[in-house]
């Protein structure tokens, strides 16, 4: 309980903050084709940056990929954006990705992530969860440059692996975060 409500009023102060700052309408897509047309932009962004990832969307079972979150705190923030589940060039389905975190924080930023389901059960768990928490179920990596610099087609060995990208604005500070990624109807 105490968790959910603290979730909730960092939620409201992001909504409350982006509305304000007038980013609200660039952190969702008003259709289902703009999210197409945003994610597929999104994954060209990072191909380009990581020929790895790339690489990846050859061999993983789906590709989530959230094109525009935007994030915003002063001690309590979150963010949100949507996004959708790619299984080769097909969309299974659209998700939202809600954050809320508490903590020495200050800023507003805006970024994309994919998240590359290397496995069946990582696929499963995502369609089967009505809300998936990150850090819950599969085991998912972030890959950052010195994680790329390890990783190769033959060394893949978790559930999922993550990458953030595209970032923009200024967020600083130490944070304690929840992500939260659920089904929507687009």
């Amino acid at each position: 309980m105490k968790n959910s409500l603290r979730l909730l009023f960092s939620i409201v102060f992001v909504v409350l903050s982006l509305a304000s700052a007038g980013l609200i309408n660039s952190a969702s897509a008003a259709t289902a084709a703009d999210l197409d047309k945003d994610s597929q932009q999104a994954l060209q962004i990072l191909y380009k940056a990581h020929p790895l990832a790339e690489t990846m969307s050859r061999t993983a079972k789906a590709v989530l990929v959230f094109p525009n979150i935007v994030k915003a705190g002063l001690v309590f923030g979150g963010s949100y954006g949507e996004g959708e589940l790619l299984i080769g060039s097909k969309v299974d389905g659209y998700y939202n990705s809600v954050t809320g975190s508490w903590g020495l924080q200050a800023g507003a930023q805006s970024y994309a992530y994919a998240v590359f389901l290397m496995t069946d059960k990582a696929l499963q768990y995502v369609r089967d969860t009505k809300g998936w928490e990150v850090g819950v179920g599969p085991t998912v990596v972030v890959v950052d440059q010195g994680v790329a610099k390890n990783l190769s087609s033959s060394s893949l060995q978790q559930d999922a692996y993550a990458f953030v990208f595209d970032q923009q604005g200024l967020m600083a500070g130490i944070s304690i975060e929840g992500t939260k990624i659920s089904l929507i109807k687009r």
